[in-house]
């Protein structure tokens, strides 16, 4: 399945989990799918991408590492569906808005916490959708550059 698509599944998944188990599961989704993300595009997107994208995977990997493993099926594992990113700006911008919408679901989950477990767990792992956000914004950014970079050689070619 494309990223695009599994981006959108993972955000109606997380806006309708209800009790804070559900919705811890579908945040540990959210950063497995990111990862697989990262990775398909450290290793086959842009190549100017491929140095964010490595830490990208990393981030939301460590994302994944501080939240409880849920029971999930295999086959019920969003990031292990992906099979095609698509357009990377596209993929990047629907990935960015899943990752505010994680870090928000945490907020919620680490204000009603009644234990500190839980409210550590979620600290951490906001700090990670975080920084993960924050190399996709840097990915777009890239991309931007890339494309206006493009466009002036377009425009101005080299006299020859």
């Amino acid at each position: 399945m494309d990223a695009v698509r599994l981006i959108a599944a993972s955000r109606r998944a997380l806006a309708r989990s209800g009790e804070i188990p559900e919705t811890m599961t579908e945040v540990w989704q959210a950063q497995a799918l990111a990862q697989a993300i990262g990775s398909r595009l450290a290793v086959s997107g842009p190549p100017e991408l491929r140095g964010e994208a490595l830490g990208l995977t990393e981030l939301a990997g460590r994302g994944c590492g501080v939240l409880d493993v849920p029971s999930i099926d295999v086959g019920d594992l969003r990031a292990a569906q992906l099979t095609d990113l698509g357009d990377a700006r596209r993929t990047l911008l629907d990935l960015g808005g899943l990752l505010g919408e994680v870090g928000i679901a945490l907020v919620g989950i680490a204000c009603a916490a009644d234990d500190e477990s839980t409210y550590w767990q979620c600290m951490e792992a906001i700090d990670a959708a975080d920084e993960s956000r924050d190399r996709v914004l840097e990915m777009l950014r890239r991309l931007a550059a890339r494309d206006q970079n493009q466009g002036v050689a377009e425009r101005d070619p080299a006299p020859g």
